[in-house]
């Protein structure tokens, strides 16, 4: 084989490995439109509603805000004076935007260790799980995407302390979670 040959080979070959993220549905506006274009999606709420208790509308809402759907979304990089990268604001990632420590705890207590974040049916089982702690621990029903949203946020004791209540960006944030929720659950009766 000539060099030329072995070379262009060799590049098809390392394009190929790149970009296996797929883009997010085309309208999130429409909870739908979402389930139809992706099957998986509708599987993977639907067995995370199944499984903890969680509705489809209020993990759709949530992964919304999260990541818009984007399964390799990260935090912004973090800059010192303002061009100097210093990496990410947090280490939160995929779909759910889990922090790495929450979805260790999370692999360990459910005993699924090959989890990925930017796996839709792991970050809905991770949403479910994550809920059901926030239902078990603060007391807020699987069904409230406004305080649910709140404590996914601030975590279980910063929801517990109340920490949101000196964020009014994030109370507008849990707003509207709470009225994407809405949307999504009279649009789905439509659908199924």
């Amino acid at each position: 084989m000539s060099r030329r040959l072995i070379a262009v080979v060799g590049l098809l070959m390392l394009a190929s490995c790149g970009g296996s993220h797929k883009p997010p549905p085309s309208n999130l506006n429409n909870a739908c439109s979402i389930l139809a274009e992706r099957p998986e999606y509708k599987r993977a709420f639907r067995r995370a509603e199944k499984r903890w208790g969680v509705p489809v509308h209020v993990q759709m809402a949530t992964i919304h805000q999260e990541s818009s759907f984007r399964s390799d979304a990260r935090t912004p990089h973090k800059y010192v004076l303002g061009v100097i990268p210093m990496g990410r604001q947090s280490s939160a990632y995929g779909y759910s935007q889990a922090l790495d420590g929450t979805w260790e705890e999370y692999k360990v207590k459910t005993g699924n260790r090959r989890a990925k974040r930017d796996r839709i049916s792991d970050a809905t089982d991770f949403m479910g799980w994550y809920m059901t702690q926030t239902q078990a621990k603060n007391g807020v029903r699987l069904s409230d995407a406004r305080n649910q949203y709140l404590a996914y946020h601030e975590g279980h004791a910063g929801f517990a302390r109340g920490s949101y209540n000196n964020k009014v960006w994030l109370v507008g944030v849990a707003d509207k979670v709470d009225a994407r929720s809405n949307m999504y659950a009279v649009q789905l009766k439509s659908c199924r």
